[in-house]
């Protein structure tokens, strides 16, 4: 299965083509629709990785993709500017999800 990336910056795509992951640097909701449907038709996809700012900005584009198909997975992951989370961001996720302070 292969990697692949969709950014809003050049530096985390620029990184993660320097690791051999093929990916796009995009900028607008529409593109950012059009590139999810030709990843979500290659089947050899099985991992795409998108920078935080698409899934604050368009969590219904995410989300929908997220809970209606089993593969690709989709990762938000942070870019050069950091996450956009509270530093403690898990523990208030366990204590939401469960109830239970830690």
């Amino acid at each position: 299965m292969k990697t692949f990336l969709i950014s809003d910056n050049i530096d985390t795509y620029t990184g993660l083509r320097l690791a051999g992951i093929e990916g796009v640097v995009i900028h607008s909701r529409e593109h950012l629709k059009e590139e999810l449907d030709k990843v979500l038709a290659d089947r050899e996809i099985g991992l795409v990785l998108l920078t935080e700012k698409f899934g604050r900005e368009f969590p219904d584009i995410i989300d929908n993709v997220k809970l209606n198909r089993k593969l690709p997975l989709i990762v938000e992951i942070p870019d050069r500017h950091g996450t956009g989370r509270k530093a403690d961001f898990i523990t208030s996720y366990v204590n939401e999800a469960i109830g239970l302070k830690l």
